[in-house]
């Protein structure tokens, strides 16, 4: 096993080795980075017959994560549970430790997906219509039991303002949010869909014949607007590849068949909200996009992404 395993620790590997099948052992693992709320890893699986196959574990160890676990992660086994046969791709449920019974941290054990996560800029115009088509699909999910409503965290009093922002557009955007919720019809939400959490397989040679093959972190799966999920991946794709594509994502998403608000100042409602929501995160997001290769995506670079994306929504919007 690599010197990486130290960091999964020893009640968690024999909580792991009791879900293995017969004459299965642990051989390897690999941290997984892009992640902000939770540790992942791959653990590379030695079969009985001499092959290999791979799960995935997920722990949630920062104090700041711990106290919400128990309710991501139940919310998560039981998303996994649901999407099973839907033609959604989701990572299979194999076992999951909410409340830290068995593991040293709340845990989740599930299935590897193959394919990758892709944050450049290069062939963004091709994998666009992709994320639309795939967000339609979860939407048109109608589970027999509802998650729950989802939950908005971010008030107009703490928005993060960047330094140097447009004042006077922050200040507009602040005032949108501090408005009551327009009416929605209620949809099977992700609740953090952005590319960060799909998976593509891209050939090398055929950037344009890349394919989704699966969506993973279903910790966050609420029920609510649409317009909602489409404006975290809106807001997502605006600060990693610039505004024109996070305004273009809406676009996409109503090609591929969704739909979103009717009046435009309901649009404006949730991708402003969005917006601002991610104003709290800006140092986290960024510092896990340079951990997954974006070295350029400084907190600054960031920052300033996020102060022409709202700019840009209070200009064209509102």
């Amino acid at each position: 096993m690599t010197d990486d395993e130290a960091a999964v620790r020893p009640l968690t590997l024999a909580w792991v080795s009791r879900h293995l099948e017969a004459g299965e052992r642990i051989i390897r693992t690999e941290a997984l980075h892009g992640g902000i709320t939770a540790e992942m890893r791959r653990l590379t699986i030695g079969t009985r017959h001499g092959g290999t196959r791979h799960l995935v574990l997920r722990s949630f160890v920062a104090p700041s994560s711990v106290e919400h676990a128990e309710d991501w992660l139940n919310r998560e086994a039981g998303a996994l549970s649901l999407l099973t046969g839907t033609g959604v791709a989701a990572p299979g449920l194999v076992a999951v430790d909410p409340t830290a019974a068995h593991c040293e941290y709340p845990s989740l054990l599930m299935t590897h997906l193959a394919g990758r996560t892709v944050l450049d800029d290069a062939g963004i115009e091709t994998r666009i219509p992709l994320l639309a088509r795939q967000l339609v699909a979860i939407h048109a999910l109608r589970p027999t039991q509802r998650p729950r409503e989802y939950v908005a965290l971010t008030t107009a009093d703490t928005v993060v303002i960047p330094k140097g922002a447009d004042a006077a557009a922050w200040a507009a955007a602040i005032e949108v949010i501090r408005r009551p919720a327009p009416p929605y019809e209620g949809r099977f939400l992700h609740r953090d869909f952005q590319p960060g959490n799909v998976l593509f397989d891209v050939p090398p040679a055929r950037p344009a014949a890349a394919r989704i093959t699966g969506v993973v972190d279903w910790a966050a799966t609420s029920w609510g607007p649409a317009d909602l999920d489409v404006a975290h991946c809106c807001t997502v794709l605006a600060l990693l590849h610039g505004p024109v594509w996070g305004l273009r994502f809406a676009e996409a998403y109503e090609e591929a068949g969704g739909v979103l608000a009717a009046a435009a100042s309901e649009r404006l409602y949730w991708l402003v909200r969005d917006g601002l929501a991610c104003s709290e995160e800006v140092q986290l997001v960024a510092q896990a996009w340079r951990e997954a290769g974006r070295a350029e995506l400084t907190a600054r670079a960031v920052e300033q992404r996020l102060d022409a994306y709202v700019t840009t929504l209070m200009d064209v919007l509102a």
